[in-house]
């Protein structure tokens, strides 16, 4: 059972805890963010905040069944309808299913709540637990692209919007 809470500035501590203390996990399959990300992290927070607040993208937290902060999952780019996915969890909680529990509840929230008509992604061909999270979550790959130099697999999926 997973709870995933729209980004606020209460969770700016968590999110920063939870961000080092996978840090080295997260670099095995994407790139590193970088010493100053933690450094500037609570300029970050704010700015993602105003973000949301302007409607240009939808940040959550993913809570276990304890209230641990083990993920985040984030719509970004919001424009004509249609948003970005992107979304991490942390390594204690890694192949539990709470990726793609996550990425169905906000799948549901995106059409349900932010009225999206559709979604795309963005994962690495060598990251195969994420391609799956996606697939399950009916995204379809629609071509092949590449991250910093690195072969990848665009994903599309199509919402029903709800009244």
């Amino acid at each position: 059972m997973v709870t995933l809470e729209r980004l606020r500035a209460d969770h700016a501590q968590a999110l920063l805890a939870f961000e080092q203390e996978n840090r080295e996990y997260f670099t095995r399959f994407i790139s590193d963010r970088g010493d100053l990300y933690f450094v500037e992290f609570p300029a970050r927070h704010r700015a993602l905040l105003a973000e949301q607040d302007a409607d240009l993208c939808h940040f959550h937290v993913i809570l276990d069944e304890h209230g641990e902060l083990v993920g985040r999952v984030n719509l970004v780019d919001v424009e004509d309808g249609v948003a970005e996915l992107g979304y991490r969890i942390g390594e204690r909680a890694a192949g539990r299913g709470i990726a793609t529990a996550a990425v169905a509840e906000v799948c549901r929230l995106a059409a349900a709540a932010y009225r999206l008509s559709a979604l795309t992604a963005v994962t690495y061909v060598d990251h195969r637990a994420s391609m799956t999270v996606l697939e399950r979550n009916g995204f379809s790959a629609v071509g092949d692209t590449t991250i910093k130099g690195r072969p990848s697999v665009r994903y599309h999926r199509q919402l029903v919007l709800q009244p």
